[in-house]
């Protein structure tokens, strides 16, 4: 009997644990860190170009009324809001921080791009289409289902695990979010 038992032990399969590597951050935690870190300094220096003119970007006046010509009045609310939307998403998810809310606002902004700028140019960014604009939503909306891993601030809370209620937030938020400020 005690044979069978010990046989028994050694054969069975080790009961999973939520997170095997406990101590040490797996090579999937860095690559989301290089991921949100590459991808949200982007977009934030991207935000950082509209609001302050920083890295070649026209800044506040001049975005301005390149919104009011797409017929965002007065363009230089919608080109703080953008901007905004920009930079603190994307320090968010830079950050791992707020990550449903921070991929909500970058969401929103692509949302708002593909309707008035690029959607009536097609696909390809080399035609002006959406490619661009699809590229930076799936990348905000995927860093969000996957949750932003354990080399983040949102580690300590319940949605910086991912998954579909985060991503439902991220969608919803955004999609709200565009569906306003198109509405204006």
């Amino acid at each position: 009997m005690a044979v069978k038992r010990v046989l028994y032990r050694l054969s069975a399969p080790a009961e999973p644990t939520a997170h095997p590597t406990a101590s040490r951050a797996s090579a999937s935690d860095w690559g989301l860190l290089l991921l949100r870190l590459t991808f949200g300094l982007l977009m934030a220096g991207h935000g950082a170009q509209k609001l302050f003119g920083l890295f070649g970007g026209g800044g506040l006046a001049a975005t301005g009324k390149g919104f009011d010509a797409l017929g965002y009045h007065p363009g230089e609310v919608f080109a703080v809001i953008g901007g905004l939307s920009e930079l603190l998403g994307g320090l968010g998810l830079a950050l791992g921080f707020l990550t449903p809310l921070a991929a909500a606002a970058l969401i929103g902004v692509m949302i708002n791009a593909m309707v008035t700028v690029s959607g009536a140019h097609g696909l390809w960014a080399a035609d002006g289409g959406v490619e661009y604009n699809v590229c930076i939503a799936v990348a905000a909306l995927v860093i969000t289902m996957i949750g932003p891993g354990r080399l983040a601030v949102d580690r300590f809370f319940r949605w910086g695990r991912g998954g579909w209620a985060s991503a439902a937030v991220a969608v919803g938020l955004g999609g709200i979010g565009s569906a306003v400020t198109l509405s204006l």
